[in-house]
């Protein structure tokens, strides 16, 4: 019987640990592509990201000197929402632009 209750006690446990945990964040990352234009890519983190101008131009300088830039890390679902933003976007504009997520 005690036996019983051990893994009972076990059982709760695991739920608790489970209930708990926080789901994991993903990073989401804009790619060079040499065709989209700077200040239209500024633009793009200013208005989806809610970037500062200042912080929008950072990143930007990372994307076109590195090749790719960090936006910012979010839940998997805005995380996939600002990826069908930013490529909506870049198709009406007639950019390119294209952004990648990795979990964090």
């Amino acid at each position: 019987m005690p036996d019983f209750e051990f893994n009972e006690e076990l059982e709760f446990e695991e739920q608790e640990k489970q209930q708990t945990e926080e789901p994991p964040k993903y990073k989401v990352i804009l790619i060079n592509d040499n065709y989209t234009t700077f200040d239209f890519v500024v633009e793009v983190l200013v208005n989806i990201f809610n970037k500062s101008v200042a912080d929008a131009v950072g990143v930007t300088s990372d994307v076109h000197k590195k090749g790719s830039g960090l936006c910012g890390v979010y839940a998997r679902e805005i995380a996939e929402t600002k990826l069908e933003m930013v490529k909506n976007a870049g198709d009406e504009a007639g950019f390119p632009l294209r952004c990648l997520m990795e979990e964090e």
